[in-house]
């Protein structure tokens, strides 16, 4: 029972201005054609009582508890009761007037105060009203209730794919550092004089790969800069053997993507391109507009050679779901002895 009356002792205060202005009401309303403030006051407040009691029934008891969870029988038996109940009380508040305050004499009470029928509208209206607000508190808390559930699943997803997206990163940073630090080791062996060079690109690469690509975004410019420097460290371990072009057109300076977007693909290439006549090509083209960035690189392959396109490629295609959803598009392709990706994303940032 307390458990039940919790929610209104909170609202104390409302709960008496509301009745309040009910019982006013029907002691303004019933006083048409009454001279007796005794009796008004004593058939204004036996009336309340019974308003309060019906109300609270309902609102506490009968809506939560039956209506609201579909016991439907169960809630018109009981509502059946309620009714009963206010029948015979405004019945008895009638007979306490004619008899207490009018000496038997029907003809002498107020034409509203001995009509049945009247009285039970007023009542019942009261009733009705303060059900009516009961149902539609319910209804307003059940949809603020679901908005916050919603957005707790929202957040619980976005945690998720945060968690999903570092996992994928801490899977392509030793995978891009292993390559990486194979081309030094074979300049090593040759004691190459441009080793210093070497290891400061290397150092750059490093700095991005273990630290900068924690953060949400980076510059466009700067991922073409590791990009550029990882190129360079690859033409010192292919000589020759190795053919190049990287074609830039940006239409903005300040344009930022999520980092390592771009340059697991410039790693693959190399890793599981295949030279042909000694020579591996490849050839590298980004372009920006407003809109979109496009990103397309080939290099010479051979499918007999059980080339694998590697783990780079499948985790940069799961972040590229998780980034932009259905927004931005990735081919993968092979023919006429080459590898083709064609990337396109949309930008966020201008």
């Amino acid at each position: 029972m307390l458990k039940i009356f919790t929610p209104f002792l909170y609202k104390i205060p409302l709960h008496i201005l509301f009745w309040g202005l009910v019982w006013l009401f029907f002691y303004l309303f019933f006083s048409t054609g009454s001279n007796n403030p005794q009796f008004l006051f004593w058939f204004t407040s036996i009336l309340s009582a019974i308003s309060i009691i019906t109300s609270y029934v309902f609102a506490y008891n009968l809506i939560p508890n039956y209506l609201l969870t579909k016991k439907y029988w169960s809630f018109l038996l009981y509502t059946s009761y309620a009714i009963i109940f206010t029948l015979f009380g405004v019945l008895a508040t009638v007979v306490f007037g004619f008899v207490f305050f009018f000496n038997l004499e029907f003809q002498n009470m107020p034409a509203l105060t001995k009509s049945s029928s009247v009285i039970l509208v007023c009542v019942f209206l009261i009733i009705v009203l303060a059900s009516g607000y009961k149902i539609l508190s319910h209804n307003y808390k059940s949809i603020e209730e679901k908005k916050t559930l919603e957005n707790k699943f929202l957040q619980t997803q976005l945690q998720l794919k945060e968690q999903e997206l570092k996992f994928l990163k801490m899977q392509i940073h030793p995978h891009f550092l292993f390559n990486t630090l194979n081309t030094l080791y074979g300049f090593a062996l040759k004691k190459s004089d441009t080793a210093p060079d070497m290891i400061l690109k290397l150092s750059n690469l490093l700095d991005y790969i273990l630290y900068q690509v924690d953060k949400p975004s980076v510059l466009l410019k700067n991922e073409i800069q590791h990009i550029e420097d990882y190129i360079s460290l690859e033409k010192r371990r292919f000589q020759e053997s190795l053919e190049v072009n990287f074609i830039k057109n940006l239409h903005d300076d300040t344009i930022q993507i999520p980092p390592m977007l771009l340059l697991p693909f410039v790693e693959n290439a190399f890793k599981h391109g295949t030279q042909i006549n000694d020579v591996l090509h490849i050839n590298i083209n980004l372009k920006t507009t407003e809109d979109f960035l496009s990103f397309h690189i080939k290099n010479t392959f051979k499918e007999n050679t059980n080339n694998k396109k590697g783990i780079g490629l499948e985790n940069i295609q799961k972040r590229l779901e998780m980034l932009y959803n259905q927004q931005s598009k990735l081919s993968i392709s092979s023919e006429n002895d080459l590898f083709i990706v064609d990337l396109k994303i949309p930008l966020k940032n201008g």
